[in-house]
């Protein structure tokens, strides 16, 4: 396993955009085999820093929240970071909506634990999880940032990594967000399972990039950039075969291939809930 970053995702510090890290961490926690416990306190840890980020880093309007994962042999990584005043300790609040413990309780649910940096600088707080290895479990190599904090979340993904549980964790938080039904939830899923199977040399960087935007009844994948000819070889495996016929295709409200910004081709499925 190397120590190069299996998550990077960047966000604005907003309140909401907490639980949108917090179901990408515990997909990766789920994915490289740690235990139900050490999950648990992984949601914790990565809750609490977060929302440190929210409270106090940036006085005037928003700025990025960022959070990596890496494991390096037995251990889990898992890095909070901030461009702005930082994490400060803080009495308890009875009015605050985070878990009110900060850096204690941080310490206390890590097996490795540092705070880095400072006022003006950033700040980055590092706690790290042991491994236990879970029957068949394999690291995710993935990053994430979005093109528009806040509005989306961009997820990429290195070689052979397994997209598919940390893009299943965000549709679902990013759905329930957008006030999506069970039916459409379901729909969304099968169709980010499938596009996180593309290969990583259908896109331009060799990388699987998968963008995920969230409006107020409708959900869009947006798969790229692409090279040319992929987003139709995409659609083509969605096609069921023999006797169950028909294809994914049918679950999206949308579907079109547009010209990417960067090169190549971009695959945009949108799925809308029509209630």
């Amino acid at each position: 396993m190397t120590d190069s970053p299996e998550l990077r995702i960047v966000v604005a510090a907003r309140p909401e955009n907490v639980a949108v890290v917090r179901r990408a961490i515990t997909g990766v926690g789920e994915v490289v085999g740690l235990e139900e416990g050490s999950i648990g306190d992984l949601q914790t840890i990565v809750t609490e820093a977060a929302m440190n980020v929210v409270v106090h880093a940036y006085e005037n309007g928003d700025g990025p929240l960022e959070v990596t994962a890496s494991r390096t042999g037995e251990w889990l990584e898992v890095v909070v970071r901030d461009e702005g005043s930082g994490f400060r300790p803080r009495p308890a609040e009875p009015d605050r909506g985070d878990l009110r413990l900060g850096l204690p309780l941080i310490a206390a649910l890590s097996d490795g634990f540092e705070i880095r940096g400072g006022p003006g600088q950033g700040t980055e707080v590092r706690a790290r999880k042991l491994v236990v290895p879970a029957e068949n479990g394999t690291g995710a190599d993935a990053e994430s940032t979005p093109s528009s904090p806040g509005d989306a979340a961009l997820l990429s993904f290195d070689g052979d990594a397994p997209a598919a549980p940390v893009v299943s964790r965000v549709i679902g938080m990013l759905a329930s967000r957008a006030d999506l039904s069970i039916d459409r939830l379901a729909d969304t899923q099968l169709l980010g399972d499938a596009v996180s199977a593309t290969p990583p040399r259908e896109f331009s960087g060799g990388r699987i990039d998968i963008e995920i935007v969230d409006r107020q009844g409708c959900l869009e994948i947006r798969v790229g950039p692409l090279v040319s000819g992929a987003a139709e070889r995409l659609l083509e495996e969605m096609d069921l075969p023999g006797p169950l016929q028909g294809s994914l295709r049918a679950l999206a409200s949308e579907i079109k291939v547009e010209p990417a910004a960067e090169g190549g081709e971009r695959l945009v499925i949108e799925v809308e809930d029509k209630r």
